[in-house]
C-alpha cells in the first residue's frame, strides 16, 4: 500500500489561499477517484474539489472555517501501489517475536495475603422529586435567604419555580428539579421560559459577506438618496405585456424596466457607472453596463452579474436575471457570473419596505435599492387619486459622486419610469 498526499490546488487566478467550508468525507472513508472531497471558498466563489485517487482517507487537514494555503497538503489517502509520498506499511500486523523466558522469581518467606473482593456498592434508591406547583403570576414567593441567594447565582426567577415546602415554600430540591427540567416549568396560560444560546461559527459565504460589508462601510463614505416614483403607468404596461405574451416570452418583473432605465440614463452620468481603485487612486468609467443583481440564497447574499445590459431587450434581461438567480440559489454560478459588475440593484420585492440605505458593493460607486410597491392616495391635477407608488433608495460613494449628480441621476431614472414610453425612444 502507498500514501498519496493531496495538496490544495490553485482554484483561481493567482489565488494564494482558500477557506475550507465543507468536507464531504471523513477519516476512514473509502473514496473513489473524482468523487466529491471538499468545498473551498475563494474571494470570488465556492469551488468543489474532487479526489484525485481512489483509496482510504487517512487524514483531513483543516477544520471548517480554516484557510488552506495553495500547495499545502489538505488530505492524505492510502492507495494501491506506491502513491506519491512513499509506501505505507501493510495494514496486516507483523508477527511478534517470541519473548525471552522470564527468570524464576525468588522464593518469598510467606505468601502475600489475598485481598477480599470488594462488596458490591448498594444500588441507590431513586429520589423522588418534590411535587411543585407553579404559582399564579403576582403571588408572593416564599423562600429562605439561602435559596434566594442560590437562585440569584443560577439566574433563576423564583416567580416561575414551584414550591413543595409548607405553604408553597421553595426549597433547594425545588431549584434542582427546575434545573433538571431545563427551566421549562409550565406557567399559567402555557408560557415557559427559554434558556441557552446556540453558537454558530461564521464561515464560508457568511464570513465573506461579513468581511465585504465591514470593508465597504469602513472605506466608503456612503450617502443615500431616496425618491418616490409613480409607477402606475409602468405597472399597466408590465401587466399588459405579460398578458399578451403569456407562455411565449419570459415573464416581466419590475427589474428589466429599471435596467432599461439605467441603460438610457447612464450615458449622461459616466461617473456613476464606474469602479474606484482607491489604492491606486483611479476611477474607471465603464462603457458597458454590467448590472449586479443582489440575490438571497440559502447560504447568504450573492450578486450575479447581468453583462452588457445595454445590448438586451426587456425579455432577454428578464431571462438572464432568472437564470442567474437560479444558479446562485443552486450554488452553480461560476466565478465569471459573480464578478465584474459596474453597478448593483438590490431588491427585496414585497419585503422591500418603505426605504433602505443599501451598502455599496466595492469597487462600485453606486447601488440602487428597490422598495415595495404600494397603492396610496395622491394629489394629481388638483384631485385625490389612487396611484401605485414605489420608493427608490440609492447609496453613492461620496469620494466619486457628488450629491447633485446623484440626485440628478435618480431624477432622470424617475422620469423614464414614470413615462415608460420614453424607455423605448431613441
Amino acid at each position: 500500500m502507498g500514501k498519496y498526499i493531496f495538496k490544495l490546488p490553485d482554484v483561481g487566478e493567482g489565488t494564494a489561499e482558500a477557506e475550507i467550508v465543507k468536507w464531504h468525507v471523513a477519516v476512514g472513508d473509502m473514496i473513489k477517484e473524482d468523487a466529491l472531497l471538499v468545498d473551498v471558498m475563494t474571494d470570488k466563489a465556492t469551488v468543489e474539489l474532487t479526489s484525485p485517487v481512489s483509496g482510504k482517507v487517512l487524514e483531513l487537514r483543516g477544520e471548517l472555517g480554516e484557510m488552506g494555503v495553495v500547495g499545502a497538503p489538505i488530505a492524505v489517502f492510502e492507495v494501491e501501489g506506491a502513491g506519491n509520498e512513499g509506501s505505507v506499511k501493510d495494514s496486516a500486523p507483523a508477527k511478534k517475536a517470541e519473548p525471552a523466558p522470564a527468570p524464576a522469581p525468588a522464593p518469598a518467606p510467606e505468601p502475600a495475603p489475598v485481598a477480599a473482593a470488594p462488596a458490591p456498592a448498594p444500588t441507590p434508591k431513586p429520589v423522588s422529586k418534590p411535587a411543585a406547583t407553579p404559582r399564579p403570576i403576582g403571588q408572593k414567593v416564599l423562600a429562605p435567604p439561602a435559596v434566594r441567594r442560590r437562585a440569584e447565582e443560577l439566574g433563576i426567577n423564583l416567580q416561575f419555580v414551584g414550591g413543595s415546602g409548607p405553604a408553597g415554600r421553595i426549597t433547594h430540591a425545588d431549584l434542582d428539579a427546575f434545573q433538571q427540567s431545563g427551566g421549562a416549568v409550565a406557567q399559567p396560560g402555557g408560557l415557559v421560559q427559554r434558556h441557552g444560546a446556540e453558537q454558530v461559527k461564521v464561515i464560508g459565504l457568511r464570513r465573506k459577506i461579513a468581511e465585504r460589508m465591514a470593508d465597504a462601510k469602513r472605506r466608503i463614505p456612503h450617502f443615500s438618496y431616496i425618491e418616490e416614483i409613480d409607477v402606475t403607468a409602468l405597472e399597466e404596461l408590465r401587466q399588459h405585456l405579460n398578458a399578451k405574451y403569456a407562455g411565449k416570452r419570459e415573464k416581466l418583473t419590475f427589474l428589466p424596466f429599471l435596467m432599461r432605465a439605467l441603460v438610457k440614463a447612464m450615458p449622461d452620468f459616466p461617473q456613476i457607472n464606474a469602479t474606484f481603485d482607491d489604492e491606486a487612486g483611479i476611477v474607471h468609467r465603464h462603457a458597458p453596463l454590467h448590472i449586479g443583481i443582489a440575490a438571497q440564497t440559502p447560504g447568504g447574499l450573492m450578486v450575479p452579474v447581468v453583462r452588457h445590459a445595454e445590448a438586451r431587450d426587456l425579455w432577454d434581461a428578464a431571462g438572464e436575471v432568472s437564470r442567474l438567480a437560479r444558479a446562485a440559489r443552486e450554488g452553480t454560478a461560476t466565478r465569471d457570473e459573480l464578478a465584474g459588475s459596474t453597478i448593483t440593484i438590490s431588491s427585496l420585492g414585497a419585503m422591500g419596505g418603505i426605504a433602505a440605505t443599501p451598502v455599496i458593493n466595492p469597487p462600485e460607486v453606486a447601488i440602487l435599492g428597490v422598495n415595495k410597491l404600494v397603492e396610496r392616495p395622491m394629489v394629481k391635477d388638483g384631485q385625490i387619486v389612487i396611484r401605485k407608488m414605489m420608493n427608490l433608495s440609492s447609496s453613492f460613494d461620496h469620494r466619486v459622486v457628488d450629491g447633485w449628480d446623484a440626485a440628478s441621476f435618480v431624477q432622470a431614472v424617475k422620469g423614464l419610469l414614470e413615462f415608460p414610453a420614453t424607455l423605448f425612444m431613441e
